[in-house]
This record gives C-alpha cells, sequence and structure tokens, in this order.
C-alpha cells in the first residue's frame, strides 16, 4: 500500500455510511473504544483507517413488528452509541446533524452518526420521526428482512404493498420534512421507484451494491435503478459483503441457506445450536467460501461510476453485519486505504476518490438538511 493511499485516507473525509457495531455488542459485548479481538470495527482500527464519520447501524430485527418491542430496542441502541462516545470523549463524539459531525471532524475526533436500520420501530406514528431525528438518527431504512408497515422487503416474497404503503409515502414526505435522509437499501424495486417518486430531496442506497455483478439478487441496484438514482441526485454506498460483490459468493450462501434450513428441519435443532454450528463448519471444510477480492470491490465502485458519474457513488461497508463474508485484505475499518490504494491503481484522481470517500455523501446530507430548514 502507496504512502500517497494513507496520505489521502488522512486528508480527506471518510464517510462509512453502515457500521453494525450496536447490535453486535447487544450479545457480545466489549469495550470498543479499546482494540478488540473480535468485530470490524474498534476505536484504535478506526483511527488507523483514517474513519471519520461511521454510521451506528441502529438495527431492529424485521419480527419485532409483529411481536413488539422494537421502540424500546432502538432506543437501547441509541443509549449504547451515547455511552460507548462517553467512554472516550476525547476521542469521539455523537454526531445528531451534519453541523455536529463537521464540527467534530474539525476538532480531531470521530463523528458518531446513527442510522435506523429498518423503519418499524417508529411504530405508525410520523411523530416518530422526529423523535427519533432528535436523537440522533440521520437516515432511516424503510424495511429490513420482512415487508412492514412502510414497504415491501426485497427479501420477502409477501409484497403486501407492491411497494410503499399509503403510510409509506406519508413517511417519506414526513422524513424530508424533517431532515432525515431516507435510505431505500433493502426495498424492493417498486418501492425504490415510488420512493423516487415521493421524495422531494435525494435518496441514499446506505449499503447495497450493483446487481450487474450478482443477477436475480433484488437486495442489490439494478443499472437502471443506479441511473434513477443518480438523476435524483442520490448516492449508492457500496456493500463490501462477497454475496453483494459476487455471484458465486452469492450463489454459495444461497445454498448452504437452503440445506442447513433444510438440516434444522429434519432434526428439530435449534438454529443457534451446536449442532447446526457444527454442520456450518463442516460444510465449510468441504466447500471454502469464495472471497470477493479488493478488484471484485472495485468493479462495483467503476460500474456505479460508468453509468452515473463520479458524484453518486460512496462507501457502505456493512462492517459488523456480513459476518464472515467480508473480502480478502478488507476485514475492518483499517482497511480504508487499501481501497484508496487500489482506486489509485485504477487512475482514480484524488478529487475523485475524495468524493467516493465521503463527498458524495455529505452533499447528499447538506442538502436533505437544506429542505427542512434550521432545527
Amino acid at each position: 500500500m502507496s504512502a500517497l493511499a494513507e496520505a489521502i485516507a488522512r486528508r480527506h473525509v471518510i464517510v462509512d455510511t453502515h457500521i453494525d457495531a450496536p447490535y453486535r455488542l447487544q450479545s457480545d459485548w466489549e469495550d470498543l473504544t479499546q482494540a478488540t479481538d473480535r468485530g470490524d470495527f474498534d476505536l484504535p482500527r478506526a483511527l488507523k483507517g483514517g474513519l471519520d464519520i461511521p454510521f451506528m447501524s441502529i438495527y431492529t430485527p424485521a419480527e419485532l413488528e409483529a411481536t413488539g418491542g422494537g421502540f424500546q430496542l432502538a432506543n437501547r441502541l441509541i443509549d449504547s452509541v451515547e455511552a460507548l462516545a462517553a467512554r472516550a470523549p476525547g476521542k469521539w463524539a455523537v454526531a445528531r446533524s451534519l453541523e455536529d459531525a463537521e464540527k467534530i471532524v474539525a476538532g480531531g475526533r470521530i463523528a458518531l452518526a446513527m442510522g435506523l436500520e429498518n423503519g418499524s420501530p417508529i411504530e405508525g406514528k410520523l411523530e416518530n420521526i422526529r423523535y427519533f431525528r432528535d436523537r440522533g438518527i440521520r437516515y432511516i431504512t424503510l424495511a429490513h428482512a420482512l415487508s412492514n408497515q412502510i414497504s415491501d422487503s426485497s427479501y420477502d416474497k409477501n409484497r403486501q404493498w407492491n411497494g410503499l404503503s399509503e403510510f409509506g409515502k406519508d413517511v417519506v414526505k414526513e422524513m424530508n420534512r424533517e431532515g432525515v435522509m431516507v435510505d431505500v437499501s433493502h426495498v424492493t424495486d417498486e418501492a425504490f421507484y415510488q420512493v423516487l417518486g415521493t421524495s422531494a430531496v435525494p435518496v441514499i442506497a446506505s449499503h447495497s451494491s450493483a446487481r450487474y455483478f450478482t443477477p436475480g439478487f433484488e437486495r442489490n441496484v439494478s443499472d437502471e435503478m443506479i441511473v434513477a438514482l443518480a438523476k435524483n441526485g442520490g448516492v449508492i454506498q457500496v456493500n463490501f459483503g462477497s454475496d453483494f460483490l459476487t455471484a458465486e459468493a452469492s450463489d454459495w450462501s444461497e445454498e448452504f441457506d437452503a440445506l442447513r434450513e433444510a438440516f434444522v428441519k429434519e432434526h428439530g435443532y435449534e438454529e443457534e445450536s451446536a449442532e447446526v454450528e457444527q454442520f456450518g463448519a463442516e460444510y465449510r471444510e468441504k466447500h471454502p467460501f469464495p472471497y470477493a477480492t479488493l478488484d471484485q470491490l472495485l468493479d462495483h465502485f467503476d460500474h456505479v461510476v460508468q453509468l452515473a458519474g463520479i458524484d453518486h457513488v460512496g462507501i457502505g461497508s456493512d462492517f459488523d453485519g456480513v459476518g464472515d463474508s467480508l473480502p480478502v485484505g478488507l476485514k475492518d475499518v483499517a482497511s480504508y486505504p487499501k481501497l484508496v490504494a487500489g482506486l489509485l491503481e485504477r487512475g482514480d484522481s484524488e478529487e475523485d476518490i475524495a468524493k467516493i470517500l465521503g463527498g458524495n455523501l455529505l452533499r447528499v446530507w447538506r442538502q436533505v438538511e437544506a429542505f427542512a430548514g434550521p432545527r
């Protein structure tokens, strides 16, 4: 890795719009102000990688919409981010607005922003959008693994709304009014286009990659959608998970998931049981997971740029959210300079790299807050 790549990573603001550390800590707590053995994110590695504005994902499982508890869990996770910031106030702080983030970074600290992954915790109440905005949520991913009261999910065969519900359209408009970015990752294609037709400001895909390389994987964004999102002024934040980057990895995971599900059903085991874990380990031993490479990740950035221009792509790694599927050599938040080195090798200018690292996302964030006006 070149000294120039390291210098560029230091010189320019790096924004990563999706890091799942808060939810990981729910069951596997560590003090992230210290170097940790597990996970992809901690303070020492973030400093090493030059990360300036990590968006902590406030993730709530889709099943909680039916059973209850999403609002409470979201608040506990926000509390945990605030507690994390308080343990190292000289190193990082919670950013509840773009102005906050810029001041924190200018002062030499990391700005911990937050995004609500899954809109279910607003519990059908538009006023909860303002509530979560006041708590520091700067974007909301409308749905997750299941269709919800707001939107159909790309992972769910139940397409109850054929896109957005009427309430979902109201949610998008209210997010515009409150200065909260709309995130179209996880929604169906129909919902995606309905969001673009409803939102008065640019939207983001906080952690999605290009479907061109993973045909049939609706969770990624098609070429037509990339072009449409660019016309909207939005940004696609590329996901680093190997399943999102190559058809080979995506197909491997689909086959493994089906076999594991059949194994669980046949024997009546719990999903988290030792037997199911052993099944997975033995399968991986016989059928090694096909990890993506840095070049295959870079292909996604190049593809978006070729279709939409340099102003519409950024970083949404999904660190701590995609398990052991990250590309070779890009296993944690210390690795952003390696991405920069790869972009340099492909001929990208420092100006263009600065846009990818964070400039494009900051532009959208600024536009969304400007539309909403002072708060």
